[in-house]
């Protein structure tokens, strides 16, 4: 069901100066998140009508277009369970945790990499413990953030603008909202947590009520969620462009060693200017990540389906398999995991999908580029590291073509990434203010060797920790799964029709 929404439009004539426009946009920002200058004589202009809603606007003299972004709350939604679970969430007055001590304050400069990503993730991490109750865990997790917030005080502030028209961290101090919540059941009843459920496991995350855009969303909002079993979940929801995966895994594990009364492990790095873009802008690659790419095969009515949201697990035995699979026709001399597995579902869902076979498809991935940069970014940078690569190719190579050709594609996209390229990304955005568009595009995103289950809050090491929802319905979640964690879970939502063709591709 499509929930209400209200926009702001805006027009501004193609003349006008980039600092008429801001000025504009400072007085009109009511309803919208950023104005952005794309390429000449073309704007983006992005609004978020509700925490959960983003509605793209992109005006050019030659026409309006409008592109709704729904996440699964808003589509009609199947995960393939027969039965519906209605879990019932009482949740407390929420309040303000500012740092324990004072803290640095004024403007907190983030990088371009931070400005790509600027959306909502909510997440959970669910705890039970034989040797203790949850009593106490409202208050030793809210005590431990006061303190951990002194080391991570820019998640205390506010987003806001800069006079440039980007986002910037408004060091106020204010605090991180803090809510505590019961559950009328068991932890294990609300069943498979590892699978993606916004209608569910949306209710241990709390909303800012009635926020219409980031900027009216705090940083870093958690929840404490105690279940009738004696177990408790956090549920987290930060703002990307605070964290990537590993700096955000960094964060929540220095909490928890706040929590037991240790000295962080790896404190945070806080300066983001040392990924400043250059002056002059130096743009040295062509950046097709940024490219939107014309759906000819009708896919847009496809999405008016029922979305079926599925996870698929490979085994270790089944990851070996698809590398073999991939190295059998000599083609490629090695390839990994990763590589394997992305090529896999990237050909599958390409098929899935029926594209047409000049349809051209894109892929998008993030590498960690903490360690390409020249000289490499410091331990516990606490920002975006990421950078996204790309491969672009005709339908038909990839569905007619053995899986080698696939994954060398992805081959190739993560030769790109080195320090040359991460600079000339940084610069592309801050000579265009493009975003990566997500037309005919798969976006993997990995979360498997980021280590959220070792996190410990003095209950142990959660039984269950991932997404609450996938942020939008071409990203595809790569998470670990097992004991060992050598398993990968493949998570991911299509139209239903498409699904059922996708679940028959995944038969190795």
């Amino acid at each position: 069901m499509l929930m209400p929404f209200t926009c702001l439009f805006l027009i501004l004539i193609p003349q006008t100066s980039y600092q008429t426009q801001l000025i504009l946009l400072s007085h009109l920002l009511v309803n919208c998140y950023i104005f952005l200058p794309s390429f000449p004589q073309r704007y983006q202009l992005f609004c978020f009508p509700a925490a959960s809603k983003s509605i793209h606007f992109i005006y050019s003299p030659s026409k309006l277009m409008v592109k709704e972004t729904r996440d699964c709350m808003k589509m009609k939604y199947s995960n393939g369970d027969a039965a519906v679970f209605k879990l019932k969430v009482s949740q407390g007055k929420p309040t303000l945790v500012p740092p324990a001590e004072e803290t640095e304050k004024g403007l907190y400069f983030l990088s371009n990499l931070d400005q790509n990503i600027a959306v909502i993730v909510r997440t959970i991490y669910c705890f039970k413990s034989e040797e203790k109750g949850n009593e106490m865990a409202g208050e030793v997790m809210r005590e431990a953030l006061a303190k951990v917030l002194v080391h991570y005080y820019p998640l205390a502030g506010r987003l806001t603008i800069s006079s440039e028209g980007k986002l910037i961290v408004d060091c106020t101090g204010e605090g991180a909202v803090f809510v505590e919540a019961e559950a009328d059941c068991n932890m294990e009843d609300i069943g498979d947590a590892t699978k993606p459920d916004p209608v569910t496991l949306g209710k241990l995350v709390y909303d800012i009520p009635g926020a219409k855009n980031i900027l009216e969303i705090p940083p870093l909002v958690a929840q404490v969620t105690k279940f009738k079993c004696g177990g408790f979940v956090l549920g987290l929801c930060m703002n990307h462009c605070m964290f990537d995966g590993i700096a955000a895994m960094e964060f929540v594990n220095s909490w928890g060693e706040t929590a037991r009364g240790l000295s962080l492990t790896i404190p945070p790095f806080l300066d983001r200017n040392i990924l400043k873009a250059r002056s002059p802008p130096k743009i040295e690659f062509q950046h097709h990540e940024f490219e939107e790419i014309e759906d000819i095969s009708g896919t847009s009515e496809l999405y008016k389906e029922e979305m079926q949201y599925r996870s698929f697990c490979f085994d270790p035995k089944s990851l070996e398999k698809l590398k073999m699979t991939a190295m059998e026709d000599g083609i490629l001399d090695k390839c990994t995991t990763f590589e394997a597995l992305s090529g896999f579902v990237w050909k599958a869902r390409t098929e899935a999908l029926g594209f047409k076979p000049d349809q051209r498809s894109k892929l998008l991935f993030a590498v960690d580029g903490r360690a390409k940069f020249n000289p490499p970014l410091p331990k516990g940078y606490s920002g975006n590291g990421i950078v996204l690569t790309n491969s672009i190719c005709p339908a038909a190579e990839l569905v007619e073509n053995p899986l080698s050709f696939a994954v060398e594609q992805v081959q190739k996209s993560i030769r790109l990434v080195a320090d040359n390229y991460m600079r000339s990304a940084i610069d592309y955005f801050e000579a265009t203010r493009a975003r990566p568009s997500l037309s005919s595009t798969l976006l993997i995103t990995t979360w498997s060797r980021l280590s959220f289950h070792t996190t410990d809050f003095g209950w142990g090491e959660p039984t269950v920790s991932g997404p609450v929802a996938l942020p939008e319905k071409e990203v595809i979640l790569f998470l670990s799964h097992g004991k060992e964690r050598k398993s990968i879970n493949v998570l991911l939502g299509l139209p239903a029709s498409a699904m059922k063709t996708f679940e028959g591709l995944m038969k190795i």
